[in-house]
């Protein structure tokens, strides 16, 4: 019975060490899963940030690209009109935008990431620990146990000797052969043996009271000790894993806020385009202040046919009073009050043919007239182009621009001029207070140091003075506040080289009054431009005086170096005999002998209803 119940605890007590043992493998491959999700959450954050970081990056990148460079054209286009500058709100508030989401990889790493991987370090510390006492009290019971085993065990073997023992003695004293003797001395060995069992017995019985107590302690403290520390362990790292969770909601949703703020903005600048303005800024922009083209005079061809009738009846009438006189091909007709013509031996009639044959003859002179004034006012205007583009951007008083856009540059210019006079003048406010108190307190510094520096200031100031006056007087001359005493600044010269060799039928002057559509100024080193002559049939080579339209008066001096053009002194009294078409040039007439073109801006018109000749 006491073998039985020895084995029977033997058995309980091996299938409670391998449940416990089991339990022990399952749980340590639970935690160590635990540790891997939150390492596997802790890169999804990482990657997370990485991500924000990136694209936060790009935004940047993209908002920069499309930003106006600074000083050039485009930040003027930028201020100019709403819609750009709703555009570059945009731009702006895209690059704040940008800014949040780098706030969002900042704050999940320090708030996410690097608590995380802290706390990773410290969960497998303490995971460590608790299996390590785990093991340790395995160990301690398994030992004990071993023990127990090895006292029960001779505990058997000496119960075993105690028998046999105990066998031999009685089957020796039965045995008559025997001697007395050695019944003697195998009831010695028996009852040694017995006592032997007893003492081995003794041992057992404290092992086993031993191990019941230490396996009672295991079981139920230091195991569920362990299992405790451990379930706490894990409880934890599941609320930390939640709190992370938690967090990374969080620092979303702590920049929404801004985000709107940035939205909003982009919306505000969105409903502050104003159509109107924008259109009517490209209006004040473009504005070039030009009065607009007359209207285009009726061309008659009709008359082609009247005059043809009228030039072979002149013909006759020439044929009949000069019979004896060759005509060649240079004097194929003659025009009326030529001064060749004018002889007192005509009689009536044939001046009455002449008449008729002038007044047939006026439409096609006044479209050969038309002719040549556009193109020696094209001539005259390809001229200044090319003269504006030989100097540069531009002249310094902006000439070569329309009126209107010259009077916005001049007044920019005189604000920017009047700007750095103050600035200028701040300076010297300042280095006089610091004159001041070198003066007062001679140990912070020499007086006389800054005596250099206010001159310089002073010299600087004065050119700038000068300067706005200058520009002052352009733009005065512009807005017609003043007149303007100086002379209009001098033009560079550009060699218009011309073809000479017009074929000629007669002995008419070549040289004309008014503009033939080419001409030729000084020679410059700058440029040389070929501009055909254009010829012209002999027909068209002397035209009537045209009448006066009225009177004009020069404000300003005219050199007048171009061919077609005339020069003109200030304050001169001259007759105009055609007003400006549109294209910025007057016809004026000094005398019979004198006329040509002045600009329409150097003159005052004072033009006659009556249209009396001069």
């Amino acid at each position: 019975m006491v073998v039985f119940r020895q084995e029977m605890v033997e058995e309980r007590m091996g299938d409670c060490w391998s449940r416990t043992k089991d339990q022990f493998d399952n749980l340590e491959k639970h935690t160590q899963w635990g540790i891997e999700f939150v390492e596997r959450y802790t890169k999804f954050v990482k990657e997370r940030s990485e991500i924000e970081l990136s694209y936060a990056k790009q935004i940047r990148n993209l908002s920069k690209k499309y930003q106006p460079k600074k000083n050039s054209k485009e930040e003027e286009e930028n201020n100019k009109y709403s819609a750009c500058r709703a555009f570059l709100s945009t731009l702006n508030e895209l690059n704040d935008y940008a800014g949040q989401h780098e706030v969002i990889a900042e704050n999940l790493t320090s708030q996410i990431i690097s608590e995380l991987t802290r706390y990773i370090q410290e969960l497998k510390a303490e995971r460590k620990s608790h299996f390590h006492d785990g093991r340790k009290a395995q160990q301690h019971i398994e030992n004990s146990w071993k023990q127990l085993e090895s006292s029960k065990r001779r505990f058997e073997r000496e119960c075993k000797e105690a028998d046999r023992a105990q066998q031999y003695f009685e089957k020796m004293d039965s045995d008559i052969n025997v001697t007395k003797a050695d019944v003697e001395k195998a009831r010695q060995q028996a009852q040694m043996r017995h006592q032997i069992a007893a003492d081995s017995k003794t041992e057992y019985a404290s092992y086993l009271q031993k191990f019941n107590q230490e396996q009672n302690d295991h079981y139920h403290t230091l195991i569920p000790h362990i299992f405790q520390k451990i379930q706490e362990m894990e409880e934890r790292r599941i609320e930390r894993v939640g709190e992370s969770m938690k967090t990374f909601a969080e620092v979303d949703r702590q920049v929404l806020p801004i985000v709107g703020k940035c939205l909003d903005g982009m919306t505000k600048g969105a409903e502050s385009i104003e159509p109107k303005h924008d259109s009517s800024q490209v209006v004040e922009s473009y504005k070039s202040g030009f009065e607009p083209p007359g209207d285009v005079e009726f061309e008659d061809y009709s008359q082609a046919m009247k005059r043809t009738a009228s030039e072979c009846s002149l013909s006759n009438s020439r044929a009949e009073s000069k019979p004896d006189k060759p005509t060649g091909k240079s004097k194929g007709k003659l025009w009326p009050f030529m001064k060749k013509s004018k002889s007192p031996k005509q009689h009536k009639e044939a001046l009455t043919l002449r008449l008729n044959d002038f007044m047939a003859s006026k439409p096609k002179m006044h479209c050969f007239r038309s002719l040549k004034r556009g193109l020696s006012l094209k001539l005259i205007t390809l001229n200044a182009q090319v003269r504006s583009l030989i100097e540069g951007a531009g002249s310094e008083d902006f000439s070569h621009l329309p009126p209107e856009q010259r009077r916005k540059k001049l007044q920019a210019k005189v604000d920017d001029i009047n700007k750095d006079i103050e600035k200028e003048m701040d300076k010297k406010d300042a280095l006089i207070k610091m004159k001041d108190v070198y003066v007062k307190n001679p140990h912070m510094g020499d007086p006389s140091s800054v005596d250099p520096r206010l001159a310089e200031t002073g010299q600087n100031i004065e050119k700038l003075q000068l300067e706005a006056q200058k520009f002052e007087g352009w733009l005065a001359e512009v807005e017609g506040r003043m007149p303007v005493k100086s002379e209009p600044p001098q033009r560079q010269s550009v060699l218009y080289e011309t073809q000479n060799s017009v074929p000629s039928n007669d002995n008419c002057a070549q040289d004309r009054e008014s503009p033939d559509g080419s001409y030729t100024e000084e020679q410059s080193s700058e440029a040389q431009i070929k501009v055909p002559n254009v010829e012209f049939d002999d027909e068209f080579d002397d035209e009537e005086t045209l009448p006066t339209i009225g009177t004009c008066k020069a404000l300003y001096c005219f050199e007048g170096n171009n061919e077609g053009t005339i020069s003109v002194m200030e304050g001169e009294l001259l007759y105009v005999i055609e007003e400006d078409k549109g294209d910025g040039w007057t016809r004026v007439r000094r005398n019979e002998e004198e006329e040509g073109y002045v600009p329409t801006s150097y003159v005052e018109v004072f033009l006659d209803t009556n249209g009396k000749d001069a």
